[in-house]
């Protein structure tokens, strides 16, 4: 694999370079602001020097104000239109100043640089002014030493701070990358470990998969990064934990048919019997494969609710039909333990969905109801709309559920303690599915029940009218009298 530089080692690459540039474009344009002004400065003093040097010089031209004057690194020479020096300054004993041939504007100052004059570098300044009706140029020349020696200094002083600016930069900016950057480094290590924890033996001992991380810059990037994998690492805990528990709790569920039709097939297989004990073996295996049966089916449809792949059918149908016939199927059972089913039902009610789940669901409540409801009792079913909405409730007059147990009674597995209730039937998913259900048609299940007041569970769904505009309504049927394999997996 090609080797490329870490996120920290480019972003302090990048952030240097970009202050260099930006630097150096800063240290260029200050230079070149320095020299112009320094320049200007001494023109302006050329001026300043000229001006009352021309004006003695204009009324009398016999006077010799040139040739008496010698200031240091200062020079001067008065020419005639020829160019022929009439005067000049005592300093200038190596010779002439040497102007140029550039030629000579008679009516504007002019400035010119001498780089190579017997007296050094030299800004020379002509001021053209009339004396005795003629014109005449007067020239004075200073040294651009001072001016040089200034921008030395100032170049010297770049070349010193201009890298120990690149390097101050480089290590704060590393500095505050690496402080920056630590967040995600602890992120990367974290969600390492929890990789390793989740095959690991040590998670499930107990051992927490995350720790979370603090998220002091809670308003930045990085903040809200850190918060969102804190959050994820929860919900990946709590999955890992929950899918840990439902594989615990099914291979217990399993275990005890599966050796039920074990002992049962050893037993008949180890000496002959008569007929009537082989059919009581078999029932009694033919019991235990249905509720194996029903448990294999009731996990599918919840590992499929679990993965958003639960499709339900949206037929136009009857719902208080499909209700009816829900209860149709529990009479035989209800009638043979003396319970009565009171039917309150608004009738003609349209609705879209899908019929073989909603009676599955209905079958789930009526059987929860019939199953722990003392004989001679009487089971309450009502459909009515309600804020536009469908409610569907189901009342009974069994030993019902504390309070302690009415959060835990839609999660997988889980029973009740109760006394007298024969539990062995539904294999502790019916709730479950009955929520599912309920989910993937728009709905939600309520439940109201407090100890020795019996249970109500209410199962609302969004009002549908049922067939579409121009769409003629079902047709009503006579109620069904045999169960799908989706209703048999109570």
């Amino acid at each position: 694999m090609k080797r490329t530089l870490s996120l920290r080692s480019r972003m302090m690459l990048l952030f240097a370079a970009v202050v260099g540039v930006l630097l150096a474009a800063c240290t260029l344009a200050s230079y070149a602001l320095l020299a112009h002004q320094a320049r200007a400065q001494l023109d302006k003093e050329l001026l300043e020097t000229a001006a009352p040097v021309a004006a003695d010089l204009a009324p009398g031209p016999e006077e010799q104000d040139v040739n008496e004057m010698k200031i240091p690194n200062q020079y001067f020479e008065l020419l005639d239109p020829t160019r022929r020096v009439l005067q000049h300054s005592g300093n200038l004993a190596k010779g002439p100043l040497e102007i140029g041939p550039e030629p000579i504007d008679p009516l504007h100052n002019q400035f010119r640089t001498l780089y190579e004059s017997p007296y050094g570098k030299l800004r020379v300044v002509l001021v053209p002014f009339a004396q005795a009706g003629s014109t005449r140029l007067l020239v004075i020349a200073m040294s651009t030493r001072r001016v040089d020696q200034v921008l030395v200094l100032y170049r010297d002083a770049v070349w010193i701070f201009l890298p120990l600016s690149l390097l101050i930069t480089a290590l704060l900016s590393a500095w505050y990358v690496g402080r920056s950057l630590r967040p995600l480094a602890d992120l990367t290590d974290r969600a390492s470990a929890m990789a390793d924890r989740v095959t690991s033996a040590g998670s499930a001992a107990g051992k927490p998969l995350w720790s979370p991380l603090p998220a002091a810059m809670t308003s930045d990037e990085i903040g809200r990064l850190t918060q969102t994998f804190n959050r994820l690492a929860e919900r990946v805990e709590a999955a890992l934990t929950q899918l840990r528990q439902f594989v615990t709790d099914a291979s217990h569920q399993l275990r005890t048919p599966l050796t039920v039709l074990h002992g049962e097939t050893e037993l008949a297989l180890a000496e002959p019997r008569s007929p009537e004990s082989y059919r009581n073996t078999l029932r009694l295996l033919e019991d235990e494969l249905s509720k194996l049966s029903r448990m294999v089916e009731g996990l599918f449809t919840l590992s499929m609710a679990d993965a958003g792949q639960l499709r339900l059918a949206c037929n136009p149908l009857y719902l208080d039909e499909v209700l009816e016939d829900s209860c149709l199927l529990v009479t035989p059972l209800a009638q043979a333990r003396g319970i009565t089913l009171e039917r309150h039902l608004v009738r003609d009610v349209p609705y879209r969905g899908d019929e073989v789940f909603l009676r599955q669901l209905f079958l789930i409540f009526l059987d929860n109801a019939l199953k722990y409801s003392p004989p001679e009792s009487v089971i309450t079913v009502q459909l009515e709309k309600q804020d536009g909405k469908l409610r569907a409730s189901f009342s009974d007059q069994g030993p019902g559920i504390g309070p302690e147990h009415l959060p835990h009674i839609f999660k997988r597995f889980f029973r009740v303690p109760r006394l007298g209730a024969d539990e062995s039937h539904s294999g502790g998913l019916g709730l479950a599915i009955a929520e599912a259900i309920a989910h993937c048609q728009g709905g939600v299940i309520e439940c109201q029940s407090a100890p020795g007041l019996g249970s109500t569970f209410t199962v609302t769904l969004p009002f549908e009218t049922g067939p579409e505009p121009g769409q003629a309504p079902p047709e009503k049927t006579s109620p069904a009298r045999h169960t799908t394999a989706a209703e048999r997996g109570i």
